[in-house]
């Protein structure tokens, strides 16, 4: 699963749609391992990955087909508040629920980076640079979580998924100044 999370995300940084198969393969996995280490949260995640993941196929595809490439694009700054606010809710509300009715371990921890992989996930399949942003931030906040869970395979897959978000903001950054020179 870790192998197929690298391929996927680097594939993803350089906007092919290769990626997705990838992406599927590896998140019908990871939920049985988050399961097993009860990271419900991380759990449940894996299937809302799924089905963004094949959204973002079908959005990827039909704008390669239109456009000869997969084109970038931004928020507007009022979006981004309001993308904020909802992460913040929904960790809130989930991170509740998940102490309140579960024995996860780290609800708060782990619903909070739930949130922000929904978040991450939807715009990186709509095609937006903030995802990235949000997958940096789901990656710093991730590697100690595991750690302290001891996944040390997850662990490590998380700071080379760190590495690869940073390289693939630059790419996507770089693409929007070209598609904005065009």
């Amino acid at each position: 699963a870790a192998l197929l999370v690298v391929v996927n995300v680097a594939l993803v940084a350089r906007r092919s749609i290769w990626n997705y198969p990838f992406a599927i393969l590896a998140v019908a996995i990871y939920a049985v391992v988050f399961f097993d280490a009860r990271l419900y949260s991380d759990m449940l995640l894996q299937g809302f990955f799924l089905v963004v993941n094949i959204v973002g196929c079908v959005d990827w595809a039909r704008v390669k087909g239109q456009a000869g490439e997969v084109v970038v694009g931004v928020l507007r700054g009022r979006d981004r508040l309001a993308w904020c606010v909802g992460i913040a809710a929904a960790a809130t509300a989930w991170g509740a629920g998940m102490h309140a009715f579960t024995d996860a371990a780290y609800p708060w921890w782990d619903a909070a980076i739930a949130a922000a992989s929904i978040a991450a996930q939807w715009l990186q399949a709509r095609r937006r640079i903030e995802s990235w942003w949000l997958w940096i931030a789901v990656n710093v906040a991730s590697v100690p979580l595991y750690a302290v869970k001891g996944l040390w395979f997850t662990t490590a897959l998380y700071l080379v998924l760190l590495a690869i978000s940073v390289a693939g903001l630059i790419d996507w950054r770089r693409a929007l100044g070209r598609q904005a020179r065009s």
